[in-house]
C-alpha cells in the first residue's frame, strides 16, 4: 500500500492506510457513520469469512479499492465469526463529531483511532463469550531452559502463574484450553504447532514483553503496590510471563486495563497431573469430536450461574491433591445433601443471580451498559438473601463463602435508588435512571415529555384555526418540527390571513410544510430538554461506575463466593438425584471401589430409556493387587470399566461425591490413560506410533502414587511383536513404576504372568454363549477369559454370513494348529480347505472338453433305461479324467 504522502490518495484513505500500518496483522474495522468499513485485502478476507458482498470504492494506484462493511449496531455477531475463524480485529472509532471536522474545512477528515484490538483471548462481551466456560489468555516464557506459564481470564479477573517443565507445557495447555497463547517471537520450539492443534491462536510478542525487570514495574503499577511480595515470591521466568500478559492487555485495550486479581502462584504438585492424551481419552470437558456433549462436565453440570459453571469446569480439569481442600469440599456437599430444604432455597436464589464477574470486568474497561450495573444490583440482593439463609452452623467452606456475600449495603442501595428495574442495554439510549433519583433529570424529562403533549395541543389549535383536519405536526432530522398539510390546501395556507401565522418552508409532491414562531420556540425547548436529560443520565452512569470500581475487590470476592456456593449445591443436587456417595480420600495408596458406575454412560442409558448400567468393583490397593490384568471380548465393556475408575478418581479429588456404593481412594497425583488411538498424519505418526509414544510417556513418568489405565497395548503391530511389547510393559508397570494400574488386553498369554508377578491379579468381563450368539453381561469378575469372541462380535456388526462362516473355519484350524504346536503359517494353510464350492466360480476353458462334446451328442428322449445307466458311468469316467 502507498503511504499517505501520495498525492493521488484521498485524505480519508490516507488516514485508513496510516492506521492500518500500525496494525498489519489485524482486520481494521474503520468506523464510517453507522457502519464499520474494511478496505483492500482486509475487505477480501472479511467478505470471504463473513459471506458478505465485496464491493469497491474508488481507485488506488490505478486499481479498484476492494470494500465491504458491516452495520455498527450488529458488529458483535460479525466479530464473533471472525474471532472463531482465527482473525484479530482492530476497532477504529470516530473520535469526534463530524460537525467538528467540518469546522476545519469541507475536506477535513473526522479524527479516528483504534480503541481496541479484539483477539480470541481478550473478549469481554456476553455476545462473544460462552457464559459457562473460561476464556483464557496464556503466556509461555523461557529463561535459560526454565519455563513458566501465566494465564488470565480478562472477563473474570482470574490471574495465575506457575513454573512448568517443558515436557509438561502441553498438559497445562490441555487443561486450560486457552483461546490465545503468547509466545516469544521466533520461538524455534514446536509449541506453536501444539497450540494450534488444540484450537488456540498463537500470538508472537517481542522478547522485551517478557523482560522480568519491565514486568515487575508493570505489575506493581497495575496493582498499585510498592512490591510484589504481598502476592508471594516469583521467579524471573514467572515475572516475565505475567509481564507479557499485562503488556498485551495494555496493547489490545489501548491502556484501559481490566480488573485483575492479585496473581496466584499455583503450587507444583497441588493438583492431579493429567496429560493431554488422558484428558482427550477420558473426555473430561471435551468429547473426542471436540464438542461438549457426552463429557464428564456436561453430565455433572447442575450449576445455575455462569460463574458456577466456570468454577466446576476448573475443578474437573484440575482435581486437587490437597487432602484438607478435598475434605472441605466433601463436607460442604454432604451438608447440603442432608439439608434438602436449604438446598432448594439456595438454588432458588441462584436462579435470580446474574453473572457479576463479567459485568464487573466490563465496567472496568468502560464497556459496561446499564444492565451491567443492574446485574450487580440484583446480585447484591440475592447474595444478601443467601447470607441470611446460610447463617446457621455450616461447614468451613460454606461459612467462608457466606462471609464474602455481604458488605455492599451502601452500593446496593445506591444502585437500587438510581436505576430503573429493567434498564435498556446501552447508556446512549437513556431512560435507565429513575426520575426520582435526580431533581434536575426529573425537570428535564418533564419538559421533554410535556413538550409532546404541548405539540399535540398545538396541532389541535392549528386544525381549528385553519379548518384543515388533515393538518399534522411532524418531525425529521432535517427540518425539525414542521406543520404539514396536503397540497390541495396549500393555497389556503399561503393566503391571508393564515399566511401571517404560517411561514412556508418546503413543498413536496403531495404536501406543503410550514412553521410558526411559537412552534420554533417550542422545538428549541423540547430538543434541548431531551439532550439535557441524556447528558445528565450519562453523568450519573459514570458516577455509578466509579462507585462500583471503588468496591471492585469486594465485589469480585462476592462473585467468587456465589460461584463456590453454586458448585457445592450443584454437586449436592446431582449426588442426591443420582444416588452418589461420599468417597473416603486419604494419603494411603488404597483404591477400592464397590459397585462403581460410569457417570456419563449411566446418564446416557437413563436418557435413552435403555438398560440399567451394570456396576462393578475394583480393588487396586497397594497391599493387595495394585495391577489388574483385564481380559474379555470387545463390546463387553472393558474400556468403559477402565474409564469409569479413572473418572471416579477425578470426581473424588475435585470434591464431588461419586457413582458407587462406596469408595476409598488414596490420593492420586498422576492420572494416565491410553484407551483408544488414532493416527497423527500431520506429524507422520501411524496409529501404532501414537500408541507407543503415549505408552512411553506413561512408563517414563508414572510414579508410585499414579493411576494408570491401559487398553490393548501392542495391538497395532504383528501378533508376536504386540504380545512382546504388552508383556514387557506390564512387567515394567509392576516392577518399576509400582503404581496402581488397570491393564486390558486380548493377549490371553499375559494371564500366565499372575503366577510370577505377586502384585498382579487377573480379571475378566463375563459373557455367555446362547445358541451360537454371545451375550454380554458387563460384569467384571476374577479370572481370565479363554477366548475373545471376535467372530461373534463381527456377526453383531453385520458381516456377511459367508464371511462369518469362513472365519469360524479358519479360527478352528488355527486353534487346532496351536494346540498341536503348529505355528508355521504354511502348515496351517495346508490344513485349511479352499473357500466352499458355492463361493468359488469354476475356471472355464476356451476349448470344449470331451465331456462337453459327449453332452452335445446325447438325446435324452431316445435313451432306454439301460443305455441311460451306461451313459452315466461313461460321463463319470470322463469327468474324473
Amino acid at each position: 500500500m502507498a503511504s499517505d504522502t501520495n498525492p493521488n490518495v484521498t485524505p480519508m484513505m490516507a488516514q485508513f492506510l496510516e492506521i492500518k500500518s500500525r496494525y498489519p496483522d489485524a482486520l481494521l474495522f474503520y468506523r464510517m457513520g453507522d457502519f464499520y468499513e474494511l478496505f483492500f485485502d482486509d475487505a477480501k478476507a472479511a467478505a470471504g469469512a463473513l459471506d458478505i458482498a465485496l464491493t469497491k470504492r474508488g481507485k488506488h494506484l490505478g486499481e479498484d479499492i476492494a470494500m465491504c462493511g458491516v452495520p455498527h449496531h450488529a458488529a458483535d455477531g460479525y466479530l464473533l465469526t471472525l474471532i472463531r475463524k482465527g482473525f484479530k480485529v482492530a476497532v477504529c472509532e470516530q473520535m469526534e463529531d463530524p460537525k467538528e471536522a467540518k469546522k476545519r474545512g469541507s475536506k477535513s477528515v473526522v479524527k479516528r483511532d483504534v480503541v481496541r484490538l479484539v483477539t480470541p483471548g481478550t473478549l469481554t462481551e456476553d455476545t462473544l463469550l460462552n457464559a459457562r466456560h473460561h476464556n483464557f489468555l496464556v503466556a509461555i516464557n523461557e529463561v535459560r531452559c526454565s519455563f513458566a506459564a501465566s494465564w488470565c481470564d480478562m472477563s473474570t479477573g482470574d490471574f495465575c502463574v506457575t513454573s512448568v517443565p517443558q515436557v509438561m507445557i502441553g498438559s497445562l495447555l490441555a487443561r486450560l484450553a486457552p483461546r490465545e497463547v503468547l509466545v516469544i517471537q521466533d520461538d524455534p520450539s514446536e509449541l506453536s504447532e501444539t497450540i494450534e492443534e488444540m484450537g488456540g491462536t498463537v500470538t508472537d510478542l517481542a522478547k522485551a514483553s517478557f523482560d522480568s525487570a519491565s514486568a515487575t514495574k508493570r505489575l506493581t503499577d497495575l496493582f498499585k503496590v510498592a512490591s510484589l511480595e504481598a502476592f508471594g515470591t516469583f521467579k524471573r521466568v514467572e515475572l516475565g510471563a505475567m509481564g507479557a500478559i499485562v503488556d498485551y492487555l495494555s496493547l489490545t485495550q489501548r491502556g484501559k486495563l481490566p480488573i485483575l486479581r492479585g496473581p496466584v502462584r499455583e503450587r507444583t504438585g497441588g493438583s492431579m497431573s493429567i496429560d493431554a492424551a488422558t484428558r482427550k481419552n477420558l473426555e473430561l470437558t471435551r468429547s473426542m469430536s471436540g464438542g461438549r456433549e457426552a463429557t464428564l462436565f456436561s453430565t455433572m453440570d447442575r450449576t445455575i450461574t455462569g460463574g458456577g459453571a466456570r468454577l466446576l469446569e476448573t475443578r474437573i480439569s484440575n482435581p486437587s491433591t490437597d487432602l484438607t481442600q478435598i475434605t472441605d469440599r466433601h463436607d460442604a456437599v454432604g451438608y447440603l445433601v442432608e439439608k434438602l430444604s436449604l438446598l432448594d432455597v439456595i438454588r432458588e436464589h441462584l436462579q435470580k443471580t446474574p453473572d457479576m464477574e463479567r459485568a464487573l470486568s466490563r465496567v472496568s474497561l468502560d464497556r459496561a451498559g446499564p444492565r451491567d450495573l443492574a446485574a450487580l444490583r440484583d446480585g447484591f440482593a440475592q447474595a444478601e438473601q443467601l447470607s441470611s439463609a446460610l447463617s446457621g452452623d455450616t461447614p468451613d467452606l460454606i461459612r467462608s463463602a457466606t462471609g464474602d456475600l455481604t458488605g455492599h449495603e451502601d452500593l446496593a442501595e445506591l444502585l437500587t435508588q438510581a436505576l430503573v428495574s429493567e434498564p435498556p442495554l446501552l447508556a446512549r439510549d437513556g431512560g435507565f435512571v429513575a426520575s426520582e433519583y435526580n431533581e434536575e433529570l426529573r425537570e428535564a424529562r418533564s419538559l421533554r415529555d410535556e413538550g409532546r403533549g404541548v405539540i399535540a395541543k398545538m396541532q389541535a389549535e392549528f386544525t381549528e384555526l385553519t379548518g384543515i383536519t388533515a393538518l399534522k405536526i411532524k418531525h425529521n432530522n432535517v427540518l425539525g418540527y414542521f406543520i404539514e398539510t396536503p397540497a390541495t390546501h396549500a393555497a389556503k395556507m399561503m393566503a391571508e390571513p393564515l399566511s401571517e401565522t404560517f411561514i412556508h418552508r418546503q413543498t413536496t409532491a403531495n404536501a406543503v410544510r410550514f412553521t410558526t414562531v411559537d412552534l420554533s420556540s417550542l422545538e428549541s425547548r423540547i430538543v434541548n430538554a431531551g439532550a439535557r436529560a441524556l447528558e445528565i443520565e450519562k453523568g450519573i452512569f459514570a458516577d455509578l461506575c466509579r462507585s462500583v470500581m471503588s468496591s471492585s475487590r469486594e465485589i469480585s470476592q462476592t462473585a467468587k463466593a456465589l460461584a463456590e456456593i453454586d458448585v457445592s449445591s450443584a454437586m449436592a443436587e446431582i449426588a442426591r438425584s443420582q444416588n452418589w456417595v461420599r468417597p473416603k480420600v486419604d494419603q494411603s495408596r488404597s483404591f477400592v471401589i464397590s459397585e462403581g458406575r460410569h457417570p456419563v454412560v449411566e446418564a446416557a442409558l437413563a436418557k435413552s430409556g435403555g438398560d440399567q448400567f451394570v456396576p462393578n468393583d475394583c480393588d487396586l490397593s497397594a497391599d493387595g493387587f495394585p495391577v489388574w490384568l483385564l481380559t474379555g471380548p470387545n463390546m463387553a465393556g472393558k474400556s468403559t470399566y477402565l474409564r469409569q475408575n479413572a473418572l471416579i478418581a477425578v470426581m473424588a479429588q475435585m470434591g464431588s461425591f461419586v457413582p458407587a456404593a462406596s469408595a476409598h481412594i488414596g490420593i492420586v497425583d498422576q492420572l494416565f490413560s491410553r484407551v483408544g488411538a488414532a493416527d497423527d498424519l500431520a506429524r507422520g505418526r501411524s496409529t501404532f506410533m501414537v500408541e507407543m509414544v503415549e505408552t512411553a510417556a506413561i512408563l517414563n513418568q508414572a510414579g508410585e502414587n499414579a493411576l494408570v489405565i491401559l487398553d490393548e497395548i501392542g495391538r497395532g503391530t504383528a501378533t508376536y511383536d504386540g504380545l512382546s511389547i504388552a508383556w514387557a510393559t506390564l512387567e515394567h508397570l509392576h516392577d518399576v513404576n509400582g503404581c496402581r494400574s488397570l491393564f486390558a488386553t486380548h493377549y490371553h498369554e499375559l494371564t500366565a504372568l499372575s503366577d510370577r508377578l505377586e502384585g498382579l491379579t487377573n480379571a475378566t468381563v463375563s459373557v455367555k454363549e446362547w445358541e451360537g450368539e454371545v451375550v454380554f453381561l458387563h460384569q467384571v469378575k476374577p479370572g481370565a477369559a479363554d477366548r475373545s469372541y471376535g467372530v461373534q462380535v463381527a456377526r453383531l456388526a453385520g458381516l456377511p454370513d459367508a464371511v462369518i462362516a469362513r472365519a469360524k473355519d479358519v479360527l478352528s484350524s488355527l486353534e487346532a494348529g496351536e494346540q498341536e504346536g503348529s505355528v508355521k503359517s504354511n502348515a496351517i494353510l495346508d490344513g485349511l480347505p479352499l473357500f466352499s464350492a458355492q463361493q468359488v466360480k469354476p475356471q472355464i476353458s476356451s476349448e470344449p472338453s470331451l465331456l462337453d462334446e459327449k453332452m452335445k451328442e446325447i438325446l435324452p428322449d431316445s435313451l432306454s433305461p439301460r443305455e441311460a445307466l451306461d451313459l452315466i458311468y461313461e460321463l463319470k469316467s470322463l469327468s474324473q479324467n
